[in-house]
C-alpha cells in the first residue's frame, strides 16, 4: 500500500462514491486491486450492470406532502436507516489491516447491515467481538464438503449472525483474464485455511469448483435444517429460479450477477429485476446488487420492487482509502443522496416508490 489513509477534510471532500475508487486504487496491491474490481471475460455485463441503471428516467410527482422524508428500511422484520446492505466481499484486509472489523464498525455506526462473506479475512466470532453492535449477516460458500460447511454455518449462528445468504451462482469460476495476467492468488482465509490446513488449494482457496459437492434444490432443506436462521438465497437472474426459491421456502433471494464476475454477458440486475419481483410476488424480500453507486440507483431498485440493495465495490474503495472512516463517509453520502432523491420524486417514504415513477430511457441499452 503506497500512500497513507484520506483524513477527515480529504474525506469530507468526496462527494460522490464513483471518487472513492482512485484513492483506494492508490492504497492497495494492483493484483489485490484488479481482483476486487475486475469482472469476466470481456467485462460486457461489468460494464452494464452500472449502466442499466442509467438507463431508467424519472417520472417525478408534484405538490405532495414532503415535509418529513423517511429512508429508513428493513431486511427480514430488522430496520435499518436505510435500505442498503454491505454486500459480501473477500478477504477485506487486502483494502486495510483492520479488514472487515472496520467496515463492521462503519456499518453499524450507519445503521445498515453487514453481510460477512466466507472468504472473508476473519471469522464470524471476530468479527462480531470487533463490531458487537453490527447486523450481521453470513454470507456461505459450499467449502471441502457439506460436513465442514455445516460448520461454518453453526459458527456464524453462535457469533450472533442472524440470517445466512447462500451464494447459488459459483458452481465453477467465471474466466477472469485479470487475475491470470496478475498472477492473483487469494490471502489466508481464516474459514478456508481451517478446511484445507496445508494443501495448495490454487489461486481461489479451492472456491472456484463448488460443482464437486453437487448442491441442487434438493438440497435446500439440508442446509437450512443445520440453523434456525432465515435463509437467502443470492444469484437469482432467471424469474423461474425465482419461483423454486420460493417454492422451497427461502425468505429473500437476491438478485446478481455476482457483480459480473462469473458469467459474462449475462443479465445485469436492473434489467432481470422486474421479472424476478413479478416471478415472486411479494412471497419473499427481493434484493438486488450490481452497480448501485448513487442514490438515484436506490431508487429506481425500490421502484422496480426490490425492497433492499447490496453496494459492494465502492465500500471496499472506501475502506482501502479510508478505513472504518472512508466507509462512514461513503454511506453518509449515499443516505444523504437518497434524502434528497425522494422528496424530488414527490415520495415522503422509500415506501411510496413505485414502478409508474420509473420508465426506460429511449435510447437505452435493454
Amino acid at each position: 500500500m503506497s500512500a497513507s489513509r484520506l483524513g477527515p477534510d480529504e474525506l469530507a471532500a468526496i462527494v460522490n462514491l464513483h471518487e472513492f475508487e482512485a484513492p483506494g486504487r492508490a492504497r492497495m496491491a494492483g493484483p489485490a486491486f484488479d481482483y476486487v474490481a475486475g469482472g469476466s471475460w470481456d467485462e460486457i455485463t461489468l460494464a452494464e450492470n452500472d449502466a442499466a441503471w442509467r438507463d431508467f428516467r424519472f417520472v417525478p410527482r408534484v405538490l405532495t406532502d414532503i415535509r418529513h422524508v423517511d429512508v429508513s428500511g428493513s431486511f427480514l422484520g430488522r430496520s435499518s436507516a436505510m435500505p442498503v446492505a454491505i454486500a459480501p466481499m473477500a478477504a477485506q484486509a487486502m483494502a486495510h489491516p483492520d479488514a472487515e472489523g472496520a467496515m463492521s464498525r462503519a456499518a453499524a455506526a450507519a445503521g445498515i447491515p453487514m453481510i460477512l462473506s466466507t472468504s472473508a479475512s476473519m471469522t464470524a466470532s471476530d468479527v462480531a467481538a470487533a463490531a458487537p453492535d453490527a447486523d450481521l449477516i453470513f454470507q456461505l460458500y459450499l467449502v471441502r464438503d457439506l460436513g465442514y460447511t455445516r460448520t461454518l454455518v453453526e459458527g456464524a449462528a453462535a457469533a450472533g449472525c442472524r440470517a445466512i445468504v447462500l451464494t447459488v451462482d459459483l458452481p465453477v469460476l467465471g474466466y477472469r483474464e485479470r487475475d491470470r495476467r496478475s498472477g492473483f492468488r487469494l490471502p489466508r482465509m481464516p474459514n478456508i485455511e481451517a478446511a484445507q490446513g496445508s494443501a495448495d488449494r490454487g489461486r481461489y482457496a479451492g472456491l472456484d469448483d463448488q460443482r464437486a459437492i453437487g448442491l441442487t434444490w434438493a438440497d435446500l432443506a439440508t442446509v437450512r435444517s443445520w440453523s434456525p436462521l432465515p435463509l437467502v438465497l443470492k444469484g437469482i437472474v432467471a424469474a423461474e429460479d425465482a419461483r423454486l426459491a420460493v417454492e422451497h421456502g427461502v425468505e429473500a433471494i437476491v438478485v446478481s450477477n455476482h457483480g459480473a464476475r462469473q458469467l459474462d454477458r449475462t443479465l445485469s440486475g436492473a434489467d432481470a429485476l422486474p421479472d424476478v419481483v413479478a416471478a415472486v410476488n411479494g412471497r419473499a424480500e427481493v434484493w438486488v446488487d450490481g452497480g448501485i453507486r448513487r442514490g438515484l440507483d436506490i431508487a429506481v431498485a425500490l421502484a422496480l420492487g426490490a425492497s433492499g440493495v447490496l453496494v459492494g465495490r465502492p465500500f471496499y474503495w472506501a475502506l482501502a482509502a479510508g478505513g472504518q472512516a472512508g466507509v462512514e463517509r461513503a454511506a453518509a453520502i449515499l443516505r444523504e443522496e437518497l434524502e434528497l432523491t425522494l422528496p424530488l420524486l414527490g415520495c415522503a417514504s422509500v415506501r411510496d416508490l413505485r414502478p409508474e415513477l420509473v420508465c426506460r430511457s429511449r435510447g437505452g441499452i435493454g
